[in-house]
């Protein structure tokens, strides 16, 4: 098999979730820089045969063509159950064979984990790459992903049982993630649920409190402040146990939904310990890897927006300003704290 590395690339995962081999040959080309001569030995084709399939004048449909890619580009393991069906319902749904999986995970064995550890490299790569890759193109890629995973949990006990609990758990987490951004409301908190169980059965207390950190987003997203700062309230219920980045983004949480509830001075007090808390894990490394994002500028972000939450505008449009320029390299993100330095700035002016 090939090097694996260039398949950590989003994008081309995608596009083999797709099928669309026209675009995983450009993108395999694209991250590895080989040409297409270079690729003739790997695949067994001639160069005009496979610029025919990059510009789409030929179409993949033999089983034996299919295969001489898959082994000639070192397609991962995780990746052969991939399909590309999504206009099936059902593939938004747990399905019933993952709880069983879980429930036999702790006999004895011995588990080959350099496969995990593979997908938990590629998966941290998703988090990064949102622009690039849509959630719903990788959807059969993680589920594919999880199932690699899961399937060694009967061969796992101990320590290892748990990495991969953990494993499971985030994967399940950013299934939720995505089916909610496309409006599966149920299916996102049937994942969600499977990630918290998974979370708690490994004693991974930083991943437990942030699913209840995220189920409390979709609350309050959804209107419901009450049950938002209920399950707020239970992400900070074990503080002590968590790291600083943790509990400063389960804090923001709670503030978050204090605010929605008219609860200001609660809201300011959580605002200024969880920037506190996230001031004190300032490197990537400090931090758990799905809050890799959580650095000293978006923690002052993320109190500018409890002032706006608290209608304290001026506050919130100083925040803003201050960390616009810091964000010139995220353009999405820069493009919506711009609008929200704008409404707040307004909002100052029509309120002196």
């Amino acid at each position: 098999m090939s090097d694996p590395q260039p398949w950590a690339d989003p994008q081309l995962r995608a596009a083999w979730a797709k099928g669309d081999w026209s675009q995983i040959l450009r993108r395999y080309r694209a991250v590895t820089g080989l040409t297409q001569r270079q690729l003739e030995p790997l695949l067994g084709m001639a160069q005009p045969y496979i610029s025919d399939i990059e510009r789409g004048k030929h179409q993949v449909t033999s089983a034996e063509v299919v295969e001489r890619i898959t082994l000639g580009l070192g397609v991962p393991e995780e990746l052969s159950g991939v399909t590309g069906n999504q206009d099936d319902p059902s593939m938004w749904q747990p399905p019933v064979e993952l709880r069983e999986r879980i429930a036999h995970s702790q006999s004895r064995g011995r588990v080959d984990l350099s496969l995990a550890n593979w997908i938990g490299t590629v998966l941290a790569t998703y988090r990064r790459a949102e622009d690039n890759a849509g959630g719903r193109d990788l959807w059969p890629v993680v589920r594919s992903q999880l199932d690699a995973v899961t399937e060694r949990l009967p061969d796992a006990s101990g320590k290892v049982a748990d990495g991969l609990l953990t494993l499971a758990a985030e994967h399940a987490h950013w299934l939720s993630w995505v089916a909610n951004q496309e409006g599966k409301k149920g299916p996102a908190l049937a994942w969600l649920d499977l990630a918290q169980g998974w979370a708690i059965d490994a004693g991974a207390e930083d991943l437990s409190s942030w699913i209840n950190r995220v189920r409390s987003f979709y609350a309050l997203d959804r209107g419901d402040p009450v049950r938002a700062l209920r399950v707020a309230e239970l992400a900070r219920r074990s503080a002590d146990g968590l790291s600083p980045a943790a509990a400063a983004i389960a804090a923001h949480q709670e503030g978050m939904a204090a605010a929605a509830l008219g609860e200001r001075d609660r809201a300011r007090r959580l605002s200024d310990e969880a920037l506190e808390l996230a001031l004190q894990a300032p490197d990537p490394e400090d931090r758990p890897g799905w809050l890799y994002w959580l650095d000293p500028v978006r923690a002052q972000l993320q109190r500018a927006d409890m002032a706006y939450a608290v209608r304290d505008f001026s506050d919130a449009a100083a925040g803003y300003a201050q960390s616009l320029d810091q964000l010139r390299d995220y353009p999405r993100d820069h493009a919506y704290y711009s609008a929200r330095y704008q409404d707040a700035r307004s909002r100052t002016s029509s309120n002196p």
